[in-house]
């Protein structure tokens, strides 16, 4: 495989999802529209990493604040919650220990809020080695600025910008893969 396709193309064998502090008081902070599609993309990432079995990382930031990560989405938690107050989830040393215990050195990252914990989070990743694949519509933040700046300087520290089914078209790869009816029947439930 050549360096281009090691950066951009998911490898079903090296990836994590990593779902950012999607939470009962910071999710109707958001706007509803926004939420609710972060919402949605986030349940198909989570159905097709289940179906392909393949590791998830949750966090939840403060959640005796925040509560928890929404009943919607407590299938990010099955595997791996982790609790956390610093806004990167690497400042958490039992993230680190869940991510490093996955083997991944690819990480597909969701949630909220784009331009604080989930940037923070990219940075650090990138720093660290690992490759960071941005899930565009599985982000957000309260306000369109903060989220398309938190995008723009993803992309220019190097990470991957990519979307909720380029993402899972990826990971299997092609229609010969055994996911590939689980994948297709996902993407056909993406709403625009």
């Amino acid at each position: 495989m050549g360096e281009i396709q090691e950066k951009f193309w998911l490898q079903i064998d090296q990836v994590a999802l990593v779902v950012v502090d999607v939470q009962e008081k910071l999710v109707p902070a958001m706007n509803s529209r926004v939420s609710g599609e972060l919402v949605h993309h986030v349940e198909l990432l989570l159905e097709g990493f289940e179906a392909l079995d393949l590791p998830v990382i949750a966090t939840e930031q403060y959640s005796k604040g925040l509560g928890h990560t929404i009943d919607k989405l407590t299938a990010a938690t099955s595997q791996s919650c982790i609790e956390k107050t610093s806004f990167s989830c690497c400042g958490e040393p039992n993230f680190m220990s869940a991510l490093e215990k996955t083997g991944a050195k690819q990480v597909l990252l969701v949630g909220m809020e784009a331009h604080v914990c989930v940037l923070q989070t990219l940075l650090e990743l990138l720093d660290r080695g690992y490759v960071v694949h941005l899930v565009k519509d599985a982000i957000c933040s309260r306000f369109k600025t903060d989220f398309e700046t938190a995008v723009a300087t993803a992309g220019a520290a190097g990470a991957v910008i990519t979307t909720t089914e380029t993402a899972l078209f990826q990971l299997v790869g092609g229609a010969k893969h055994p996911g590939f009816k689980t994948v297709s029947q996902l993407a056909k439930r993406r709403t625009p």
